[in-house]
């Protein structure tokens, strides 16, 4: 049985700010170190939207103990996401691209994709040489789908060349179209994903009529597994317009919480490590849940783990 690590994938919603953290707590230094006394690792939801600077990551590896752990979202650009031209790295800035009436990045060219992931990596770079860089996510949009050979070739073929740019680096993916874990597809998405080491990211999210979101699939496809967890609340998941906190507005109750347990444990008796992120963004909900957890898997949550640098010595 391997060891679980529960945390959330943010710390700075604002609705967390307000909810959870004292009033004292009240700098981005303060509210770093706050949450990294409470839990050993947390998801980095930023770099999606805009691709900062190595100095973010080193201010944070000063900021966390040393066996804590950050896993980082991909920059949008890196995973077939439109992305606001106004946030563009000033590097990018200079490359070709097509802008749409909304001002967002529609039409990268491959050169501007190339460069997004050299900046991504240079940014995680702090991270990674101080052992605290857990997975790079790889969150697809829900377009990014396998719903005939031809489609999933091409988006197979993207993870590889996205695969080689990371190399070096753990890789998590999360897919969002069900096409890829329908029962004609799931073996080859789960062979593909071993094949190279690349973590599938077992997912909760709401369940619609027609199969519209993620079935709760888990599956170990490296030394560690990785349980993302969404919420159920079926009336904000696809608002527009909605703020993250309002489309993941859900607390788990305990008797859910004992369902995602279960999950967990299946996981971690076939990983490594196993990582379970709260994504209910909501209020005080997903540190909440996170702390309920961790009560509910006792020993198998460690409390002084490893980083995954050090399980890339055996070939990850």
């Amino acid at each position: 049985m391997g060891t679980v690590r529960v945390g959330t994938c943010f710390w700075t919603d604002r609705t967390m700010v307000k909810a959870w953290y004292p009033p004292e707590v009240c700098s981005a230094e303060a509210r770093l170190r706050y949450y990294a006394q409470r839990f050993s690792t947390v998801e980095v939801d930023s770099p999606y939207f805009a691709l900062p600077e190595p100095a973010v990551a080193e201010a944070w590896v000063d900021r966390t103990p040393p066996d804590f752990i950050f896993h980082v979202k991909a920059y949008g650009l890196m995973t077939q996401h439109s992305v606001l031209e106004r946030s563009l790295h000033p590097v990018l800035r200079e490359l070709e691209h097509e802008v749409d009436e909304h001002g967002r990045v529609r039409k990268p060219s491959w050169e501007m994709v190339v460069a997004s992931f050299e900046l991504f990596r240079r940014f995680v770079e702090p991270l990674r040489a101080a052992g605290k860089l857990g997975g790079v996510l790889l969150q697809f949009p829900p377009y990014f789908a396998a719903m005939d050979a031809r489609q999933r070739e091409r988006n197979l073929g993207y993870i590889d060349q996205a695969r080689d740019m990371l190399a070096g680096l753990p890789v998590l993916v999360e897919f969002r179209h069900p096409s890829w874990v329908l029962e004609e597809s799931i073996g080859q998405t789960l062979r593909f994903l071993a094949d190279r080491q690349l973590a599938f990211v077992s997912v909760d999210t709401p369940q619609f009529p027609g199969g519209t979101t993620m079935p709760p699939v888990d599956a170990v496809t490296a030394p560690w597994a990785y349980l993302r967890l969404h919420g159920r609340n079926r009336t904000t998941y696809f608002a527009r317009n909605a703020s993250a906190a309002d489309r993941f507005d859900y607390l788990y109750t305990p008797g859910k919480l004992d369902e995602l347990a279960v999950r967990a444990k299946n996981l971690a008796s076939q990983a490594e490590t196993t990582w379970v992120m709260f994504n209910n963004c909501k209020n005080d909900y997903a540190p909440r849940n996170a702390r309920d957890m961790a009560a509910m898997l006792g020993d198998l949550v460690a409390e002084t783990p490893g980083s995954l640098d050090g399980q890339l010595d055996l070939g990850v």
